[in-house]
Parts: C-alpha cells; structure tokens; sequence
C-alpha cells in the first residue's frame, strides 16, 4: 500500500511542484488548501459562489491535472484569530510584525496538519524551499534549502519537533529555476500571483496603514515627531504608518533624511535620527524556539534578522527562560523589535525568535 502524503497547495507553482514530485516518488498524495477569509477571485462565473467554492473551482483543473484529490477548509475564524488579531496588536504594541512565522506553525502546522493527519496522510509536504534531516540522537533538524537566493528556512524557524517530524520538504534540494523549468515542461501552471513570502492578507495596491485603518477595534491619532535628543520637530498620523528604519512619510526638513529609529506607543511618539542612529550593537531576543535542545553556553553564530537581511556573525547568550542577547560582529541598521530573528550554523538553523530591546 502507498504512503499517504498530504501537500499544502497554495495556488502557486512551488506547491504544484511539490505535489508533482511526490506523486513521481510513488506516494498517494492528497492536496490540501485552505482559505483564510481575504481571498479575491476574478474568474467569471465565480461571483455569485463562496469563498470556499470558488476556490474549490479554481483548484479543479490542477487537481486534474495532477491526478490527485484536492479537499479546500474554510480556516476564516483560525487565520482571523492568530494571524491577523497578531498582526493588528503587534503593530499597537508599536512592533513591527512578521506573520509568515505565526502562518507556519500555527495554520499550516498545526490546523492544516490535524485535517491531513484525519486523513490518513504520514506527512505534510509544502513548497518552502528548505530542508529537513534527523541527526543520530533521533531530533530533527531543519537546515537551508540549496538555493541561497530563494532559501526558506527563515520562515520556518518556529516549527516545534513535532511539526518537523511531520513536514516534507520537496524542493529544498531545488532551485528556483529548476522548479520553473520542471513546471514549464509538465504544464503547471500558478493561479496564484503572489509569491508565498508576501503578506497574503494585503490586497493588491494596498498598504498595511489602509488594511489596519480599517480593522475592527484599530484606532490611531496624530502624535509628535522627535529627534534623537527629544527635541519635537512635527506631526504624525499614526505610529502604525512607520517602521524602525523607514525614510518616506516623515516629511521634516533637515540637513540629511531622516530615518524612524524608535516608536513609543505609550507616548505615542515617533522618533527619528539621521542614517548612524540606527545602528546597533546587538539586541535581546524573546520566546526563542530552540529546534533541538537549549544551549547551555554563550555561542557563536550567524543571525538574519529579516528574510532578506544578509547574515551576519554573532555571539549568542541564552538565557532559562528562551530569551538571549544577541551582539553583532558587526553593528546592524534598523534592528526592528516584532522582527525574527533566526540563528544558524552554517546551513543548520538552530533556532528563532522575537527581536525585543536593541541597544
């Protein structure tokens, strides 16, 4: 009897390869997709149906295509209540949010995998460009997938043992290009327009200043703009509009742009300083998901504290109670608290977290 591998298919050409190869490898897949309440089709003929069959409709001819059954769950009041209630409280918290990593191992990893589990599926496949192994004491481990420019591994750093022990990472030993390439030859086609690591929730020429403005409960008012050394030099609309790091909006002459080095919501404050006040020296870390065991001592490692952020050596103080401080080899612009930061060793990734308290 056939294995039984479920695969989260997300509309676009990584899942649909990923499914590909596990049907080519002899498994018994089963397509799994879910939608979270936010979703926009321009199909004809799918106005006037739900969200939950017109995505049914528009995963058809894939699922013809692939040979396999697709089952779609409506995961509207799940995503509402971890991902999106995350994403409003973080940025009045005057954080900045990262919800691909709450995604991961709550919706995916948690929801979508007990739907797969019930139906019989021994694993849980995505398209994330990342890899998994189990070492020689039986722990799983995560590591970058081969593809630098397009590694994932970053947005899975939250995954628990558990979780590992049940995903399945098909293209992490792919490139991007060689993904394109094998889709172009067996005909599968995306019908989703967005890559995976963008914020799904964001409507197309949207900004997260509209999304959230519109928001039950969200509420925001003008507050005062200061330099570094306090003094108030103008007005703005809403924390929520700015980020640490962020030039446009600020709208304040001086000798050189400002950049945001600083939000105090509780004063409802926005501080700004000149291109050097945004580097730090290092920063505490919180609700750190060690993927293996807890380190007992200081470490060295590379850190990325964005998706994009290139890695950058560090030594790394843990702390009982899954937190660390983190200080740079060399200091880092626009360390920004609610980021994640990830710590790896070489490929391997060790852990992530909560970027808290630069300094």
């Amino acid at each position: 009897m056939k294995t039984t591998i479920a695969v989260a298919l997300s509309g676009g050409v990584d899942s649909f390869v990923a499914a590909y190869l596990l049907c080519r490898q002899g498994y018994s897949v089963i397509g799994l997709h879910f939608i979270t309440g936010f979703e926009t089709y321009s199909f004809k003929g799918l106005k006037n149906k739900s969200l939950l069959d017109q995505a049914q409709d528009r995963l058809r001819p894939i699922s013809k295509k692939l040979e396999i059954p697709i089952k779609v769950f409506d995961f509207t009041d799940e995503f509402k209540q971890n991902v999106i209630d995350y994403f409003i409280n973080t940025y009045q918290s005057g954080q900045t949010p990262n919800p691909c990593l709450i995604c991961n191992p709550i919706i995916k990893f948690s929801y979508l995998a007990k739907h797969a589990y019930k139906l019989g599926a021994k694993g849980l496949a995505t398209g994330h460009y990342a890899r998994r192994k189990q070492n020689r004491l039986g722990f799983w481990q995560l590591y970058k997938g081969i593809d630098s420019k397009k590694d994932q591994s970053y947005f899975l750093s939250r995954l628990t043992q558990d979780q590992l022990s049940f995903a399945r990472f098909p293209l992490g030993e792919m490139t991007k290009r060689d993904t394109i390439t094998l889709a172009q030859k067996t005909g599968l086609h995306p019908i989703a327009k967005k890559e995976s690591q963008d914020i799904c929730f964001i409507k197309k020429n949207k900004n997260y200043g509209d999304f959230l403005a519109k928001q039950p409960g969200f509420s925001f008012t003008p507050g005062s703009i200061v330099d570094v050394s306090g003094k108030v030099i103008g007005t703005h609309f809403g924390l929520h509009l700015f980020t640490i790091g962020q030039r446009r909006g600020i709208n304040c002459p001086a000798s050189e742009p400002y950049y945001v080095v600083r939000l105090i919501p509780e004063r409802n404050c926005l501080v700004v300083g000149f291109k050097n006040n945004l580097v730090k020296r290092g920063c505490k870390v919180a609700q750190i998901n060690w993927i293996n065991t807890i380190p007992s001592a200081s470490f060295k490692a590379g850190v990325r504290l964005r998706y994009r952020h290139k890695e950058v050596l560090a030594d790394i103080m843990p702390a009982y109670d899954s937190t660390a401080v983190v200080r740079f080899d060399i200091p880092q612009k626009a360390v920004t608290p609610g980021q994640g930061i990830v710590i790896y060793q070489d490929d391997l990734v060790i852990g992530g977290g909560w970027i808290r308290e630069p300094f």
